[in-house]
């Protein structure tokens, strides 16, 4: 499996990172990313605010190749996002814009990075439990976010295989036949996984 692959490696080490609870994470998580939305304002404390990520990341044990391979993908969307904040705004707001949405992305990825899939679940389940008594499907809702978070992995390797395929094949660029196997290969394992969960009877 490729390790660019977002929700989909985990990074097994024996770090104070690794050793705190989902729950405390994932709170922490959010609680970061509001105070960097909403009370940062300027380049030095936005660029504080993504340092100070990055600075857990050694902590953590991840590797650099692992790290970079995380870390390189949202670029892409974000830098062409501040290109455009540039352009609207100024340089000052696209600077924050980006630095702080990347620190909230970074941290994130150290969250999937240093908590296994099944803790995570395990928070959601207790999380969610109270709202059982007043009908919500608490276990549909948690199955349905562990398999969204399994089935990231699965779909970049689907576009990675037909990407390999076409390459290999020397086909041109084409948006059509780029997707219409993606589509396909994805319809195919939905379905293939959805009559799996009926057979075990999830949802009767």
């Amino acid at each position: 499996m490729p390790k660019n692959i977002p929700l989909g490696f985990y990074v097994d080490a024996d770090t104070v990172i690794h050793r705190l609870p989902a729950a405390l994470k994932f709170v922490a998580l959010i609680a970061f990313i509001l105070v960097t939305s909403l009370a940062v304002h300027t380049i030095p404390w936005a660029g504080l605010s993504l340092a100070l990520v990055f600075a857990l990341f050694p902590i953590a044990r991840v590797p650099f190749r692992v790290a970079v391979g995380q870390l390189a993908p949202p670029l892409y969307l974000l830098i062409a996002l501040a290109a455009f904040q540039w352009w609207q705004k100024g340089f000052e707001d696209a600077a924050v814009m980006f630095l702080t949405v990347y620190a909230a992305v970074a941290a994130a990825i150290l969250l999937t990075l240093t908590t296994q899939v099944s803790e995570m679940m395990d928070f959601f389940d207790r999380a969610l439990a109270p709202l059982a008594r007043f009908g919500v499907p608490v276990e549909n809702i948690t199955l349905a976010m562990s398999l969204t978070i399994r089935l990231l992995p699965l779909m970049l390797n689907t576009v990675l295989e037909v990407l390999d395929a076409r390459k290999a094949r020397g086909a041109t660029a084409s948006l059509t036949a780029f997707g219409t196997p993606v589509v396909i290969r994805s319809i195919r394992r939905a379905r293939a996984m959805g009559e799996a969960l009926q057979a075990r009877g999830v949802g009767d």
